[in-house]
């Protein structure tokens, strides 16, 4: 016998399961956390290239063109990280609703 919330989640998964297995999709709901992320990395390199230069261009021996590098590199990983993350919370909301789906099948044929 499957519990009320495991009836809520099947309903709820049937309903969005199509929907959230779109990349755009995975993209666009991973961003804030994505972001939250990889902010403060980006912003600790703006503040450090903004406020003391001399320091940043002393201790990293890069050239200028290094600072567009790594804010493009922190985009990526970003984005990277945005798909990933919403790819494995689909992945394990789709097990969940095969067990369940598999517990009800279980106990409709015991019945």
């Amino acid at each position: 016998m499957i519990s009320e919330k495991d009836k809520q989640f099947m309903t709820y998964w049937e309903g969005v399961r199509d929907s959230e297995n779109t990349f755009a999709s995975k993209i666009g709901r991973g961003l804030p956390m994505a972001f939250l992320f990889g902010l403060p990395i980006i912003l600790s390199v703006i503040v450090v290239r903004l406020f003391a230069p001399a320091w940043y261009m002393k201790m990293s021996a890069t050239s200028p063109g290094a600072f567009i590098t790594i804010i493009i590199a922190m985009m990526i990983i970003i984005i990277f990280y945005a798909y990933f993350r919403m790819q494995y919370k689909w992945e394990m909301n789709e097990q969940l609703y095969n067990e369940i789906k598999s517990k009800q099948n279980k106990t409709q044929t015991i019945n």
